[in-house]
């Protein structure tokens, strides 16, 4: 008989926080670097915070591109892992590559030729323009080899091997703040290069990770990073991958451009209010670890026991997980909470930042709930039962149809204070809980997607 995870609770979390612990170690390095960056910046000046802080923002909408297709790809690997069909990962990742590298190639030729034209779209800034500009032009030479890296990294934590990933993570990241410091510094003789230190610093630690990929791949015994993958033909397997990550993909995308629009809302009600923002955005991570961490390993733990056909024990490993949720949404705004008397004390602001800095801070101690819910819901038990297209549909929705619009009205049509436009904009989870909570319930998003056969001659063509 197959052994079975998961026969009782005490299992159940043990699994759970076995994937959580190096889940959460990459997000809280990720955190660092971006809070890195501002720190750093915040001893350069205001104007190098708020260019790196809006440029920034189209890495936010790449990641969500390469979010999606790894949600994809997570989809599929994480139950055809459960099924025991390596072949289909293989092909799986292969996919997944050709589309991460065409996206990229595509990003990279507009932040090359029109830096300036994107920057336009945040700020009237002329200075802000200038500095986010040389940053877009330096960084696009990386969107490739981090595109990559996405790919290869999400198929290896889809079973279960986040060790690995965390260790690469580890490594990037803490490269990234030590040339951080180098360059903004001048450290060691380095010459003192204030925005584009932290471009150089981003990019030296991309390439560096992906070089540590294909090391990993070559020791690997299975799942290699192999770009002969890419011209593997699955129709099938094509078809699904499709199927799934497209929503995926548009839901990652849609939500991502929503957010930065929060960040185009906010770049022209004023260079103060963007230096505000930009504080709080670091925070606001290291707020959502837990919940992020969480999501990410149930879904692959979900995954994993819908492949085995256990569709009921999936069920009531969802339960637990939503109990884990409502913890860690807690725990992210006690957090944020416990560090707003150090962020005040430490960040040199001017007056007026400085009062939006506090009660952009207040009001997030309670929005890291709404989002811990819907994220451990959407991106991670839904897509683990295959479920992609909800996601996209009520995210897009509530953002574009709700969110966006309210926060341009409010700033421009009604022209009301920043805070109270900055409020209104962070009711947008809450807003989508009673449809989210109730698909849940539904347990329509609950399937098993892989399929037999799959390599038989009409599958391939």
């Amino acid at each position: 008989m197959k052994k079975k995870f998961f026969a009782d609770e005490t299992g159940f979390y043990r699994q759970i926080f076995k994937l959580v612990l190096p889940i959460v170690i990459q997000n809280l390095l990720s955190a660092a670097v971006s809070s890195a960056d501002i720190v750093m910046l915040n001893y350069v000046g205001q104007s190098s915070i708020s260019a790196v802080s809006l440029a920034s923002q189209y890495a936010n909408i790449l990641f969500m591109v390469y979010y999606g297709l790894g949600t994809g790809a997570t989809m599929l690997c994480a139950q055809y892992f459960g099924k025991g069909d390596m072949h289909a990962i293989e092909v799986v990742e292969g996919i997944a590559l050709r589309f991460s590298i065409v996206i990229s190639l595509a990003f990279a030729s507009v932040a090359l030729l029109i830096p300036e034209l994107m920057m336009k779209v945040f700020t009237n800034d002329q200075e802000l323009i200038v500095l986010g500009a040389s940053y877009l032009r330096f960084m696009s030479i990386t969107y490739l080899c981090w595109g990559i890296t996405e790919v290869y990294l999400s198929v290896l934590r889809s079973i279960g091997r986040v060790t690995v990933s965390m260790a690469l993570n580890i490594l990037a990241f803490s490269l990234n703040i030590l040339l951080n410091a180098v360059f903004i510094f001048g450290l060691f003789g380095a010459p003192k290069l204030g925005v584009m230190g932290v471009a150089i610093a981003t990019a030296t630690s991309r390439i560096v990770e992906l070089a540590c990929c294909f090391l990993v791949s070559f020791f690997s015994k299975d799942i290699k990073l192999n770009f002969r993958f890419m011209f593997i033909r699955n129709k099938l397997l094509f078809q699904d991958f499709v199927k799934l990550s497209l929503p995926a993909l548009g839901n990652d995308v849609s939500w991502g451009v929503a957010f930065s629009t929060y960040s185009i809302i906010i770049g022209h009600l004023g260079s103060d209010a963007v230096a505000a923002n930009s504080f709080v955005i670091v925070v606001r991570n290291f707020g959502t670890i837990l919940c992020f961490g969480i999501a990410s390993a149930g879904g692959i733990l979900l995954g994993k026991v819908i492949g085995e056909n256990r569709l009921e024990a999936a069920k009531e490993d969802a339960k637990k997980l939503m109990k884990l949720t409502i913890l860690s949404g807690a725990l992210g705004g006690l957090l944020i909470l416990a560090v707003t008397p150090f962020v005040l004390r430490y960040a040199t602001l001017s007056e007026t930042a400085m009062h939006y800095l506090k009660y952009m801070l207040l009001i997030n101690t309670y929005y890291v709930m709404g989002a811990a819910v819907n994220t451990t819901l959407i991106a991670g038990v839904f897509r683990a039962g295959g479920d992609s297209r909800f996601g996209f549909v009520c995210d897009t929705i509530d953002m574009w149809c709700y969110a966006v619009p309210l926060g341009f009205i409010a700033a421009f049509v009604f022209k009301l204070p920043v805070m109270w436009v900055y409020f209104l904009l962070c009711t947008d989870e809450f807003v989508k809980w009673p449809w989210v909570l109730k698909h849940y319930r539904s347990e329509k998003w609950l399937n098993n997607i892989t399929r037999d056969n799959l390599f038989e001659e009409k599958a391939l063509q």
